[in-house]
């Protein structure tokens, strides 16, 4: 799947803005508190209000002042958030829609929609349409249906005004467009990745994907090189070409019942425990192991993924973030270095600009000076660094 467009509307330092035409590769770069973290925070939030409910995603967001901190500062109305997709590349376009208001100091779902454009002309048919707990849905297959008259809508009633209906709808199959947006919330990643928490031994267990902080890593490790052993030898090549003199990475369970990663050194006869190695070769193995997951995330957002790591190898981090894009998934990635951002394309890369407390977002490629001078041979982190991206710092 692949997000076309977001829209944010009383979201935090998002008065009133809109990102259109997103590529699969996105780079966000501004000043501290311009909002790179509330753009991946909206992701993070729809998988917290579709796996528990608004009020739930809103406190954990916000804090105990819940709705009133989310909503942008001197705001009124319902919080939106719209996001457009399409499942395939030659798929129509679906728009999800989500209004949260408040009422008598409790939050609600003001309206959630789920439409889907089958055309270039005509409106949208509206597969999910509910307000405050109430609706309908479509529950036939979306290939059989010709024409809107064909549509199967069932009025549905929620228990509660606080779930989305997307929640419920998508574990039933007979309503497919509810499904596909709920995979997509499901299965995103938004990485908070911590050194610290991947470093300690674990508890023996098992761990297909790496978490969001990353503190599973030595399971995941354990899963790939018992499920996966082609997989785990080029991730093993990748990291041993990044970070000379790694020639193999373990995960060993204990006698107490602990799994640990050992990383073996080709100038030594023993292997190092993870708390030893740098933070930069746990970062790369976690990345890498994050980047060539066997069942991708159709999204994954990445924070300043820069640091622990040396400035020479974020190229080649950036090369694989968009090797992953070009694969099928896509990347949000987050970064404060110039040595990142020399690694991208002008279409790839957006700043963020915050004005009398809200921010708007610009494409780089809309500045007709930054198009020209990328043209003739400029990088972006050079430009960036050089003060061409307004008031911006890098620093």
């Amino acid at each position: 799947m692949k997000i076309e467009s977001i829209r944010l509307k009383n979201f935090k330092a998002f008065r009133d803005t809109e990102l259109n035409d997103l590529p699969k590769f996105c780079v966000f770069v501004g000043a501290n508190g311009s909002g790179k973290s509330t753009i991946f925070s909206v992701f993070g939030f729809l998988r917290d209000a579709i796996n528990n409910n608004v009020n739930t995603a809103l406190a954990k967001l916000g804090g105990s002042r819940g709705f009133k901190e989310v909503r942008s500062r001197n705001a009124d109305g319902a919080i939106e958030i719209e996001l457009k997709f399409k499942e395939k590349s030659a798929a129509p376009l679906t728009t999800y829609l989500l209004k949260i208001n408040e009422r008598n100091g409790r939050p609600y779902v003001e309206r959630e929609v789920l439409k889907y454009r089958r055309g270039s002309k005509g409106k949208p048919w509206h597969f999910l349409d509910f307000e405050e707990g109430k609706g309908t849905a479509v529950t036939n297959e979306l290939d059989k249906v010709q024409t809107e008259a064909d549509l199967d809508r069932k009025d549905e009633l929620l228990k509660s005004d606080d779930i989305l209906a997307i929640k419920g709808l998508a574990q039933f199959e007979r309503f497919p467009a509810a499904v596909a947006l709920g995979d997509l919330i499901e299965n995103w990643h938004v990485s908070d990745f911590h050194i610290s928490r991947a470093r300690p031994e674990q508890d023996a267990g098992y761990a297909e994907h790496l978490s969001r902080e990353g503190e599973n890593l030595s399971l995941v490790v354990q899963f790939l090189h018992d499920n996966h052993p082609e997989i785990f030898k080029r991730i093993l090549q990748l990291l041993g070409s990044r970070v000379p003199g790694v020639s193999n990475v373990e995960s060993k369970t204990t006698e107490e019942g602990r799994v640990l990663l050992k990383f073996q050194d080709g100038a030594f006869e023993d292997p190092f425990l993870a708390r030893y190695v740098s933070d930069g070769t746990i970062k790369m193995l976690a990345y890498l192991t994050l980047l060539y997951d066997p069942r991708p995330h159709p999204l994954l957002c990445i924070e300043e993924p820069e640091n622990q790591l040396y400035p020479h190898l974020l190229l080649e981090l950036a090369e694989e973030f968009r090797s992953y894009s070009m694969r099928g998934g896509q990347v949000f990635v987050s970064t404060h270095s110039p040595d990142f951002l020399n690694a991208t394309r002008i279409e790839e890369v957006f700043f963020l600009v915050k004005k009398d407390g809200y921010t708007s977002i610009k494409r780089a490629s809309d500045d007709p000076q930054l198009v020209s001078f990328m043209v003739e041979g400029d990088k972006m982190g050079y430009l960036w660094k050089t003060g061409f991206f307004g008031d911006i710092d890098p620093k």
